[in-house]
């Protein structure tokens, strides 16, 4: 009995002496925990400062899909639909100009005349033997209608004044064709020639513009010949006037120019009272041979090439918490006005990155606003 009760006081006693230690530890322990606890999260502010300080900063662009055209670009000139270089039917010295640059004229309005004195003189000598003539044929007629005189004396009297009546009209056409006449109404915008002067059948001597109707043309390459036809959507614009039209084509030739392996198109303008047109005034036309109603288009300076791997961009992603720059190979369709159609690698609501992109590697940590 007497040593059962030693060994439990000796038990009773370890126990009180062991509470106070136990107590202390834990207070030690937590005072500890909450050192490293402050240590840990100072050290991931510092990470995450560093972190930010690090990430290159960059500029990103929502991706969405847009209507995309593409067009054949040529520079053009304007024209009147009646644009005509006018020369004399016969050569001969200019004795006369009628007319004055800017003058409006008239169909058929004589615009010049050239030296026509010897066949005038012709014909003075030819209308006084067609009077000698006429009268023998009608003394002649009156007697074969008497039954009078042989047929023969008829016959030559009628051939005669037949014959001379021929050259007059002859020598008419001819004192015609030394008068220059305009060929259409319209307006005197050249007269190149001068009194005095030697004019040249098949040289202009005068230029009649008509601009009740303008059209803009131009010379397209032979490669653009299936790409192209009558009715197709064009944009033409007029740098004098800083303004662009929307218009159709009106006429696609179907000839190639042997010299220069281009074809002519033009558009027909509509008229307009701010914009006056003028002759060989510069039109730059767009012909629509492309259109897709909804796909995504980028600016070509976005895309970059790795050699062998082919064309990428850079988008931006969320991963774990960070975000970060990833390639993303595309294929492309076709260029236009600085924009290029991405056919696959991009989808609506991907961030492209537009700007810092050049030095960028793959996961590299970036930021943007």
């Amino acid at each position: 009995m007497k040593k059962s009760l030693f060994i439990l006081g000796i038990l009773v006693f370890a126990i009180a002496c062991s509470s106070p230690d136990k107590k202390a530890e834990l207070v030690k322990l937590k005072k500890e925990h909450d050192q490293i606890a402050g240590k840990i999260a100072s050290l991931e502010k510092e990470l995450k400062s560093n972190e930010k300080t690090l990430a290159t900063i960059v500029s990103v662009q929502m991706l969405a899909a847009e209507p995309f055209d593409h067009y054949i670009e040529v520079q053009g000139r304007i024209d009147g639909n009646e644009n005509i270089g006018v020369s004399p039917r016969t050569a001969g010295v200019v004795t006369r100009v009628i007319v004055r640059e800017g003058e409006t004229v008239r169909k058929g309005q004589v615009l010049a005349e050239l030296d026509a004195d010897v066949l005038k003189r012709n014909l003075t000598d030819l209308q006084s033997q067609l009077s000698f003539v006429t009268d023998l044929f009608e003394k002649q007629k009156a007697l074969w209608d008497q039954k009078i005189g042989s047929e023969v004396q008829y016959l030559t009297a009628k051939n005669n004044k037949e014959s001379i009546e021929n050259k007059i009209a002859s020598l008419k056409d001819q004192i015609s064709m030394s008068s220059i006449t305009a060929p259409i109404d319209g307006t005197v915008e050249d007269i190149p020639i001068k009194v005095g002067q030697m004019a040249m059948a098949g040289v202009p001597a005068f230029r009649v513009i008509n601009f009740a109707k303008a059209k803009a043309v131009a010379d397209v390459g032979e490669a653009n010949s299936s790409k192209i036809k009558t009715g197709d959507q064009v944009k033409i614009f007029l740098p004098d006037f800083n303004e662009e039209l929307q218009q159709k084509v009106t006429f696609a030739s179907k000839f190639i120019n042997p010299t220069n392996r281009t074809f002519i198109v033009e558009v027909e303008l509509p008229p307009s009272a701010k914009m006056v047109y003028r002759a060989n005034m510069i039109a730059v036309i767009r012909i629509k041979d492309y259109t897709n109603a909804s796909t995504i288009a980028i600016s070509q300076n976005f895309i970059q090439s790795s050699g062998n791997e082919g064309l990428y961009v850079y988008l931006a992603k969320d991963e774990n918490g960070k975000k970060v720059a990833r390639k993303s190979y595309v294929k492309t369709g076709v260029t236009y006005n600085g924009l290029t159609e991405i056919v696959s690698g991009l989808t609506e609501g991907d961030k492209i990155i537009t700007a810092g992109y050049k030095d960028l590697y793959d996961g590299q940590v970036i930021d943007y606003k």
